[in-house]
């Protein structure tokens, strides 16, 4: 078998690409050689599907894709007329793991980086259900999530992974920064009693600990919160006592990379600070989505 390293047309399909619709991609054994001739001579003039775009080759462990052309794409079948090659064997990748959502571009994405693929590489995929279906050069956008442990993992990271799983989004690679609040608490270092804002952190230190959602009787300590829990603390006390700031949108700046954060001084809505979508400390997951799809509009 001879393969053609230059006949290719890469740049054919944005980086990321992945078909809208298993209808969209048909998958046929392929005995010929793997040129861009010989698989054009191959299906030319070949009835395909009118939902067909791209023809996966398999030959053994080897593949190749084909996007089609054609001059009827309302008759059920029409005949082939010409083909563009997306990738050949020397970057095009096989693989079989029937526990990845072929539907879910983040997760093919995922599964190319755990093949160690590069980002020239074109990873094809039967999964669930065996429906087959490829990533084209996964290069996936990478956000941050910036959130404050515990409770770990840490309740904002979990809410971005689950919208993963069944959002229509590209490929996204989330990288966690994680604020230890045992840390800051670490920097009061003449804290004798600590007020934290709810028992639900699972924060429990070696002094005194008290929750400003019980709203206990007053005592000489230093509160881990934010601006709402300085509010709320006035409300209560008449006054702001010593502080170690936990909010993580104070705590961290826009330096560029794409982040969602979380502040309870939003309560309705998600905010954009540069490249942060901020969401509020109770966000939903119709929020946590809003904020990812506007992050996104920021990455193109």
């Amino acid at each position: 078998m001879s393969l053609d390293v230059n006949n290719c047309h890469s740049n054919l399909l944005p980086d990321n690409f992945v078909p809208e619709s298993y209808r969209q991609v048909s998958v046929q054994p392929y005995n010929g050689e793997m040129t861009e001739d010989d698989i054009r001579k191959h299906l030319v003039g070949k009835d395909a599907y009118r939902r067909t775009e791209y023809i996966i080759l398999e030959q053994s462990e080897t593949c190749a894709i084909a996007m089609i052309s054609r001059p009827d794409d309302e008759s059920l079948f029409s005949p082939i007329k010409d083909i563009s090659l997306v990738a050949l064997p020397t970057t095009c990748v096989l693989a079989e793991d029937h526990t990845v959502d072929t539907a879910n571009d983040t997760v093919l994405a995922a599964k190319a980086k755990e093949l160690g693929l590069g980002k020239e590489s074109t990873l094809i995929v039967r999964g669930q259900d065996d429906h087959v279906n490829f990533i084209h050069h996964p290069d996936p956008v990478r956000i941050r999530v910036v959130e404050v442990i515990p409770p770990e993992p840490p309740k904002l990271l979990r809410m971005v992974q689950h919208v993963l799983t069944y959002a229509d989004l590209p490929a996204i690679k989330i990288d966690a920064q994680q604020i230890d609040l045992r840390d800051l608490a670490g920097k009061a270092e003449n804290a004798e009693v600590f007020l934290v804002p709810c028992r639900s952190s699972g924060l429990d230190f070696e002094v005194p600990t008290y929750f400003l959602d019980e709203h206990p009787d007053q005592h000489n300590w230093t509160l881990l919160g934010c601006e709402r829990s300085r509010e709320i603390h006035e409300h209560f006390y008449g006054d702001r006592p010593a502080c170690v700031e936990m909010c993580p949108r104070s705590l961290t700046s826009d330096n560029g990379a794409l982040q969602v954060i979380k502040c309870c001084l939003l309560e309705k809505h998600i905010e954009m600070d540069g490249h942060r979508a901020v969401v509020p400390w109770g966000a939903n997951l119709r929020q946590v989505e809003h904020a990812l799809e506007t992050l996104l509009t920021l990455d193109k």
